[in-house]
């Protein structure tokens, strides 16, 4: 599910530059993966907490081969659009199904749990944009939308494999308290603290997704070496997850997620003085280092503060936060990029680093006490 996710954006991303789609347009068609899961994120983390993971895992893998079958019939900026809608939706409902389901086992192998999930997400996000760049340059642009269907297919049919598990698992526990929306999540601080970290952090990966093909045409770059920049920085994510089991028994949580702040802060101002294609992956994996050390850290803190009964609603506020970021970065980095070109993008990104790092340092050591 992840593959087609990371693949499509570089599929979609690509297969508009190819057909005259202006960067305005381009933020638009990537802002299309987010809109929908920024809305309906919450009410899915619910349903999930009511009814369990069977249904939302079934139904979103099938939502997201539909959407990357679509293209393939009939390259349009139409398609283009829905590919993301549908794509963004299955990733939405799969990965807040997923972690709740990890999120239910003891505490003792939970944050273990988490980074394997991690690693199986890097996995993914290094081959996504490997197989687009590949299929793009060697079987042309809207084939590279068949070869990412298989992947959410192959979902489908193991979810249907998993049907006896996945419905036994689910156990529906009472609410401590009733809600019509986040507002009371976001009062327990030691969840407001994580959610505000991997926001940052979360931009930053989508900045570094969306900003880089734009940079990569710039350059001149083809769609394989473009996909290698990715891919590169995806290989980086998995490095620094088989090292986290030892990292993290050294580095506390905070110290990990503000530590990843900074030095991504440092990468974004560099990046955009580079024009070789090695130099750039050379960053791209240092950048993945930092951007990648978080994720099973955050994940384990909101699972470990959130309410009773209302761990998937957490992860479902968690990705509502992430994709309302999603919409709005691309729209404005299109626009902002239109009329300044690539270069600011970068900047802009390392300052909101920089400034979250520093307005949450006092946060991040109050939660860990």
């Amino acid at each position: 599910m992840h593959i087609a996710l990371t693949g499509g954006r570089v599929s979609v991303m690509l297969n508009a530059v190819q057909l005259g789609i202006s960067k305005v347009g381009v933020g638009i068609l990537i802002a299309c993966f987010a809109i929908l899961p920024m809305f309906l994120a919450i009410t899915a983390g619910k349903k999930i907490d009511a009814h369990g993971s069977f249904r939302a895992m079934w139904l979103a893998s099938l939502i997201s081969t539909i959407g990357a079958f679509v293209p393939w019939v009939w390259p349009h900026w139409s398609t283009l659009a829905i590919a993301a809608i549908s794509i963004g939706i299955g990733h939405m409902g799969f990965q807040i199904a997923v972690q709740g389901l990890l999120g239910d086992s003891d505490p003792v192998v939970r944050l273990k749990n988490y980074s394997w999930f991690a690693m199986a997400m890097a996995v993914s996000g290094f081959s996504g944009p490997l197989i687009a760049g590949l299929s793009i340059d060697y079987i042309g642009h809207h084939w590279a939308f068949f070869m990412l269907m298989l992947c959410p297919a192959a979902a489908f049919f193991a979810v249907n494999r998993l049907r006896p598990i996945l419905l036994k698992s689910h156990q529906p526990q009472l609410k401590q308290e009733q809600s019509s929306g986040m507002g009371d999540l976001w009062k327990i601080r030691s969840l407001r603290y994580a959610l505000i970290s991997n926001l940052l952090l979360a931009s930053a990966w989508d900045t570094h997704y969306f900003v880089v093909p734009l940079y990569g045409v710039q350059l001149g770059f083809s769609a394989t070496t473009i996909g290698f920049i990715l891919a590169v920085f995806s290989a980086a994510t998995f490095v620094i997850r088989i090292l986290l089991p030892f990292i993290q028994k050294w580095v506390k949580p905070w110290a990990m997620i503000h530590f990843a702040m900074i030095s991504a802060a440092v990468y974004f101002v560099i990046y955009p003085w580079m024009s070789q294609a090695w130099v750039l992956m050379m960053l791209s994996f240092m950048l993945g280092l930092s951007l990648g050390s978080t994720q099973p850290s955050i994940l384990s803190l909101l699972q470990q503060h959130a309410p009773a009964g209302r761990r998937a609603e957490v992860f479902g506020m968690r990705m509502a936060l992430v994709n309302g970021s999603q919409v709005s970065m691309p729209l404005a980095f299109g626009a902002l990029g239109a009329i300044s070109g690539i270069m600011p993008l970068f900047w802009l990104t390392s300052v909101a680093l920089a400034t979250g790092a520093w307005l949450t340092r006092r946060s991040g050591k109050d939660s860990d006490k």
